[in-house]
């Protein structure tokens, strides 16, 4: 089944395997930070694409939700204070987890299984991450680790931002959700 889309204040990287919508309030450092996250991939060799920068398209597909760039933000993501630069990127991506940005205000432990309301009352685990963290792809998959039954309890592939093929053309469609099956995540469409 597939909702009608619609378009959300996020911004979706694809890192390793781990599709992640990265939300909270306009100039939080949802684009900062997904930028780092994807340059400090690359820099491992690890696979990493940007979906789309602060505006995204989400649909529901067989009970989970899909991100899409929209055509005319295609490869684009702000820097703030510094200009829009390109990125590489795909078309599509299952949204995994969503990322917020936090302050030094925060909590500094958050409530435990912590989940975010994206869209369709779909909830998806959410990770906090400071602001200034300075490796956020390894802070990330840290997160993910120790939250990995929130994941494979939800019926979604154990996450890993380790390993996944550097190309998401070598991956074979899962006819269920018409997403890759090699990284769980490349929609081809």
């Amino acid at each position: 089944m597939t909702a009608t889309a619609i378009n959300i204040h996020a911004t979706v990287i694809v890192a390793g395997t781990a599709g992640l919508a990265f939300v909270g309030p306009s100039g939080c450092g949802k684009s900062s930070i997904a930028f780092t996250c994807l340059a400090e991939a690359r820099a491992q060799g690890k696979y990493a694409a940007l979906i789309a920068d602060d505006r995204v398209d989400v649909s529901l597909q067989n009970g989970r939700i899909v991100a899409s760039r929209p055509a005319a933000i295609a490869g684009l993501i702000e820097l703030r204070h510094a200009g829009i630069v390109n990125a590489a990127s795909q078309k599509s991506a299952v949204i995994d987890a969503c990322v917020m940005p936090i302050g030094a205000e925060a909590d500094r432990l958050p409530e435990e299984n912590e989940d975010h309301q994206l869209a369709f009352g779909i909830r998806v685990p959410l990770l906090r991450i400071p602001v200034h963290t300075t490796a956020p792809l390894a802070f990330l998959e840290a997160l993910l680790h120790v939250r990995s039954d929130d994941f494979t309890g939800k019926g979604i592939i154990f996450l890993s931002l380790r390993s996944a093929p550097t190309s998401p053309r070598l991956a074979t469609t899962d006819r269920r959700t018409g997403c890759s099956a090699v990284t769980g995540l490349v929609c081809v469409s």
